[in-house]
């Protein structure tokens, strides 16, 4: 049963409940809504249609304040299934309009009770186009978010507390987010209308999947094709992996810095690749890879975060509309030798996926899991199973 929460009186909309301050000293103000509070990070915007619960719930987002630029968030609700993790770690949300009853067969719970329920500061009736426009222009700001019932900020200690913030630059938030225990994932499937979330009950090969801030959409695809997950923490070595006995390691996505996270990352990965075992990374797993590669990466002014990205694979030669969120990238220049680029972005030609030339080791920087998003890209889960049958036949024979 859905509680009826109380609607928020357009006419009392001069009383600004809601403020972001950013680190330049630009002021947003709206109407509060959401966790009364205050929290502090990086100010970003996302592209997608649907899929808010999916998207406040991905731990990539750690440290950050997502401005939404689709204008009806909220309108179906939240619910007990769409989460992509157990502990939401977005700072705060921005929404364009008021948000409206929920209708929707699946909704449980109003999207304002659901941020309450959560923690998490919102603003609603700003102008995001505005907001979007700027970030576009000068890059991701650093900004404050707060609610008051009452009105009354203290801009210029808002304003110090974004300045003083370190920004996710060299910020590792993977060893924040990843699983304080080992576990084996529970075998649950994609979702699926009428029948939700099925159980794997066929493990055909045996993953073990590095937590830097892992969906669970990923872990539920794992379980589509018929594999065992063993998720463990980032900083789990190498040898107590290897003990686990994998058919193959994955290297999730997660939030902060990736140069950050492989100061010992890097060495957990270059022993793992030692052993051929087959290795597929998402996100920060991709940049991780690259770095351990030999790559380098950068924090880009924008990033990319949206349900509608268009990616050529560069093998395959067709293009892929795609879902991303991250705000570092692999760099182009010195690109070690034995690294081949397989996927590029067509919006701004960046490295959107990478492969290692003599060995069963590649990754990509979007999401093929989607939770939101298009499938187009599934098929990436298909060729690390591919990869770990081969492994698995050389080493019968």
């Amino acid at each position: 049963m859905i509680k009826k929460v109380k609607k928020i009186n357009s006419k009392n909309s001069q009383i600004n409940t809601g403020i972001l301050v950013l680190e330049n000293k630009k002021v947003f103000k709206g109407i509060g809504i959401g966790h009364q509070g205050e929290a502090t990070g990086e100010v970003c915007f996302n592209t997608s249609l649907t899929g808010y619960q999916e998207i406040i719930s991905d731990p990539s987002y750690a440290e950050q304040i997502i401005n939404f630029t689709f204008p009806h968030i909220g309108n179906v609700g939240t619910n007990k299934e769409d989460y992509e993790s157990d502990k939401i770690w977005t700072k705060g949300v921005i929404f364009n309009s008021e948000i409206t009853s929920p209708s929707n067969y699946r909704s449980f719970q109003h999207l304002d009770a659901w941020l309450k329920k959560n923690r998490i500061v919102g603003i609603i009736g700003l102008d995001t186009r505005s907001l979007t426009n700027f970030i576009r222009d000068k890059g991701a700001p650093k900004g404050t978010i707060a609610y008051s019932k009452k009105g009354k900020f203290n801009i210029s200690k808002l304003t110090n507390s974004t300045i003083k913030w370190s920004g996710l630059k060299n910020l590792d938030l993977a060893e924040k987010v990843t699983t304080p225990k080992n576990y084996i994932w529970k075998g649950l499937k994609t979702w699926k209308k009428g029948l939700g979330y099925k159980k794997n009950i066929k493990n055909s090969f045996h993953v073990v999947a590095i937590d830097y801030g892992i969906k669970k959409n990923i872990l539920r695809y794992f379980s589509n094709f018929n594999c065992k997950v063993t998720v463990v923490s980032c900083k789990t070595s190498a040898e107590k992996i290897l003990a686990l006995k994998p058919n193959g390691v994955f290297l999730s996505n997660g939030p902060g810095d990736p140069a950050a996270t492989g100061k010992y990352s890097i060495k957990i990965i270059k022993d793992l690749i030692k052993k051929n075992l087959p290795l597929f990374g998402i996100c920060l797993g991709h940049q991780i890879l690259a770095l351990t590669l030999g790559g380098k990466t950068k924090k880009m002014k924008l990033g990319h975060r949206g349900a509608n990205h268009p990616v050529k694979n560069l093998i395959n030669d067709n293009v892929e509309i795609t879902s991303q969120n991250h705000g570092f990238e692999v760099v182009k220049e010195n690109l070690p030798k034995n690294i081949q680029v397989t996927h590029k972005s067509l919006f701004d030609h960046s490295i959107e996926g990478i492969k290692l030339k003599n060995k069963p080791v590649f990754s990509v920087q979007y999401h093929p899991e989607s939770n939101p998003g298009p499938q187009d890209s599934v098929y990436l889960f298909q060729e690390f199973i591919n990869n770990m049958k081969r492994n698995a036949k050389k080493k019968r024979s």
